[in-house]
């Protein structure tokens, strides 16, 4: 994943979207620019790992048909106080989806750390189910990406995991609200992190450092250092793909996805060609 992170792999995550079919999905990506899609929601319901062979096979059909790559499959797995067999288990099941739709990404969570657990002996039982899984990944040809997201927010959290796994199947997603949100720079963010960057999710929202949230706004009027983080990715090397991630489901406040979708991809080709 190495060179210029333009925004010629621009995605946007079905997120964005509760409202929409996947007919409608298609439409909107060939209509706003948008290179690839991400799955989260598909007809606004989130993906499960028992995803019928049926419905596989619509997603498949309907997204290829059209050219469109599925850029990453977004899980719920939350991998801290998990029984680390159960998953591994759903992991395997969540591969076996992307790998049908030829997607090269599973994204996970790290989680909340249970109270009360040493926070090294944590880690270490996070690190089982990856470890796990990871030769199977690596045969697969697909990525395990580990969210900048909850306990794990700050690029920093999420190398200490990475260092406990050899795999180079599993690395990180850069959700770069997140680590704005923890103080870190785009900078220190791809120090951290280096070869084991897998993926971007790209969102700008308002808020104090050290916050647990911030409202989230179109891009470029929030505090996220945007020209800043696009910066940071060239001198990386980073070639892989850049998703927008316009949280509508969970927040139904804020703008339509009509109003979104669009903005983001015009405000990124503006901050890439400045």
């Amino acid at each position: 994943m190495r060179a210029d992170a333009g925004v010629s792999r621009l995605a946007f995550s079905t997120l964005a979207c509760p409202g929409w079919s996947l007919e409608r999905v298609v439409e909107a990506a060939g209509q706003y620019g948008y290179q690839g899609v991400e799955l989260r929601l598909i007809d606004g319901q989130t993906i499960a790992a028992d995803i019928d062979g049926g419905e596989r096979r619509r997603v498949r059909s309907l997204l290829h048909g059209a050219g469109l790559p599925i850029v990453a499959v977004d899980t719920s797995i939350r991998l801290a106080g998990a029984d680390p067999d159960r998953a591994a288990a759903e992991l395997r099941a969540f591969l076996d989806v992307a790998a049908e739709w030829e997607s090269r990404l599973v994204r996970v969570f790290g989680g909340d750390l249970p109270a009360g657990q040493p926070r090294e002996a944590a880690l270490d039982a996070m690190a089982l189910p990856l470890a796990a899984v990871g030769p199977d990944a690596e045969r697969l040809g697909i990525a395990i990406g580990i969210e900048t997201h909850d306990a794990f927010s700050s690029a920093a959290a999420v190398a200490a995991l990475l260092s406990r796994v050899d795999s180079p199947a599993v690395g990180a997603l850069w959700d770069i609200l997140h680590t704005c949100r923890m103080g870190e720079t785009p900078d220190e963010v791809t120090g951290l992190l280096g070869e084991r960057l897998l993926h971007v999710h790209l969102k700008d929202g308002r808020g104090e450092v050290g916050a647990q949230a911030w409202d989230l706004v179109l891009l470029g009027e929030g505090d996220v250092p945007l020209a800043g983080v696009l910066r940071a990715l060239r001198t990386l090397g980073y070639r892989g793909w850049l998703t927008v991630e316009w949280e509508k489901k969970w927040h139904p406040e804020i703008a339509e996805p009509e109003v979104a979708l669009p903005q983001h991809a015009v405000a990124l080709r503006r901050l890439a060609a400045e």
